[in-house]
């Protein structure tokens, strides 16, 4: 391989490490900006708290910044080793993916029902209405609140399932934010001129609260952005293969390079025309 060629993968591969190494930062600059921005949606997962929006993102980004250093260190310095520890991150990282998405598919049933069952355990545990957290760490009866008003949804898989938590015992009683806007207060007539105010969440009807579950419209929306899921796969799936062939071919370039007799007509700094032997002949000669 020519000089022109050898620089034009040099060159390729440097900048798409580059690219690589800027998306890295971006991901880690969102993670780090949902942990200040929306903090505490971990806690609707007790037990698998590495598995919020904000430490995926880090995660990302920081394998992302770590593979994209190999590579472009390897390209810039020229060095085998730095290419061969970029290619076994890359390889590494491609059969985890592949790993996950297969278990992922393979169990996605029990993947689901675990995930249900963790989000009832932190309303029956861990929702407190006199806990409302702070700025940074917001507590489980805030994010529920906050989720059930905005999504407009009640409860996990039904409104049912704030009966008799560890917050109300032995009550069939919902959160105020499982309302709608105009029943959040009832006035129920009682006898004579007695009027007692009566909240929707004690009423015990149905009708006055939000009709889907939470976790209904969370897997409708993870539904209709399926195909999105795909195309970012297959983008990476491409960036993970396009990396492996061109780190590939710039080691055995950088080795073809290092190896051969001609190694001086790769420097444009050295003039071949000075070949010569002891003798004053040209080489060729």
């Amino acid at each position: 391989m020519g000089s022109s060629g050898y620089t034009c993968i040099r060159r390729t591969f440097c900048s798409f490490n580059v690219l690589i190494w800027l998306c890295g930062s971006c991901f880690l600059a969102i993670g780090v900006w949902l942990r200040f921005a929306a903090p505490g949606y971990a806690t609707l997962l007790p037990d698998h708290a590495a598995l919020s929006a904000d430490c995926l993102f880090m995660t990302i980004g920081v394998i992302s910044f770590v593979i994209a250093f190999f590579g472009c260190c390897g390209s810039w310095f020229q060095s085998r080793c730095f290419l061969i520890i970029y290619f076994t991150l890359v390889v590494l990282l491609f059969l985890s993916e592949f790993l996950l998405g297969s278990l992922a598919f393979v169990f996605r049933g029990g993947i689901g029902r675990m995930m249900v069952h963790e989000l009832k355990y932190g309303i029956e545990k861990h929702y407190n209405v006199s806990d409302r957290g702070g700025i940074f760490a917001p507590s489980v009866a805030s994010i529920w609140d906050k989720v059930q008003v905005e999504l407009q949804c009640c409860g996990v898989s039904s409104y049912e399932d704030w009966y008799d938590i560890s917050a109300w015992p032995g009550e069939r009683w919902v959160p105020r934010s499982c309302c709608r806007p105009r029943y959040g207060s009832l006035m129920l007539e009682g006898s004579g001129d007695d009027l007692q105010s009566a909240d929707c969440r004690k009423a015990g009807d149905p009708s006055l609260l939000w009709d889907k579950s939470c976790g209904q419209i969370l897997q409708m929306w993870f539904v209709q952005r399926l195909h999105v899921v795909g195309t970012v796969g297959l983008v990476i799936a491409f960036l993970q293969l396009f990396g492996l062939i061109s780190s590939m071919l710039l080691f055995c370039t950088v080795k073809h390079k290092r190896s051969s007799k001609t190694y001086k007509s790769y420097s444009p700094s050295v003039d071949t025309t000075l070949n010569r032997n002891s003798t004053g002949t040209y080489l060729d000669d």
